[in-house]
């Protein structure tokens, strides 16, 4: 699978995101999937957030990419040459999560901008962006990704919390939901969904019986590294690794 192409890079910048049919296969998403849901240490690890109505929305988050499976799904040029195009120029690996968004009782994720909250810190300019990548089929029904289209170029706005969520500021969210078009974008295991750090996006409750697990990566710019130290990883260079490392490394894993 190539890079974004002139089309799509065009299309994220115009609409605040891209969906890349096929980003991965299914032998490198089935490792994916196989190594997730047998990693203790992932399960052990995630936060819940309660949305609105109570329930919970589960994630694991890390900085650092590492070498294993989830690091070469993170450094690999499909990826990282694609989010430098986006991007114009040398990327680092922001942080990467794994949403566990499980059968039945997966909660919601609240209308918000990730630059809402990068913001604090200490970046001065909205220069990362996100890859969302389909560990399980992503539908209405167990909770996919919504985007408002073309949002981004509203620019950051205010955030306040809700319930254990950061949210986008309502009175502003209600004028450009009247205006912008929503988005559902449904994922089949494998496609990805490259989205810039001020598109407003959300994900529903997961009420059907279906799992909706998925992989996000997120990235800055090199140049965009934040001005003073905070809580969160400042730039450190990324060492890309060819696509076949994926299988690579995943099946060295299970041959163990």
């Amino acid at each position: 699978m190539p890079v974004l192409n002139d089309d799509q890079v065009s299309a994220y910048h115009r609409d605040g995101y891209v969906i890349v049919r096929g980003m991965f296969d299914a032998e490198e998403i089935d490792l994916l999937s196989r190594t997730a849901r047998a990693d203790k240490a992932l399960d052990e690890n995630a936060v819940g957030r309660e949305d609105a109505d109570g329930a919970i929305a589960r994630l694991t988050l890390w900085n650092h990419p590492g070498d294993g499976i989830y690091g070469m799904f993170a450094r690999g040029r499909r990826i990282v040459d694609s989010m430098e195009r986006l991007l114009g120029g040398e990327v680092y690996h922001y942080h990467s999560k794994m949403i566990l968004k499980d059968p039945l009782v997966g909660g919601a994720w609240n209308w918000h901008q990730d630059y809402g909250y990068w913001y604090h810190n200490h970046l001065l300019y909205p220069l990362l962006s996100s890859v969302m990548i389909a560990v399980d089929e992503a539908t209405p029904e167990n909770g996919c990704l919504e985007v408002l289209k073309g949002s981004q170029l509203m620019g950051r706005i205010d955030h306040f919390q809700s319930g254990e969520q950061q949210g986008a500021e309502l009175e502003r969210l209600e004028q450009a939901e009247a205006c912008l078009e929503v988005v559902a974008c449904e994922l089949k295991r494998g496609d990805a969904v490259f989205f810039h750090c001020n598109t407003l996006h959300r994900s529903g409750p997961n009420r059907s019986p279906a799992p909706r697990w998925a992989l996000i990566c997120c990235y800055n710019a090199a140049r965009n590294n934040p001005y003073r130290d905070g809580h969160h990883a400042s730039y450190t260079p990324l060492v890309k690794v060819e696509d076949g490392a994926i299988m690579e490394v995943g099946m060295q894993r299970f041959a163990e």
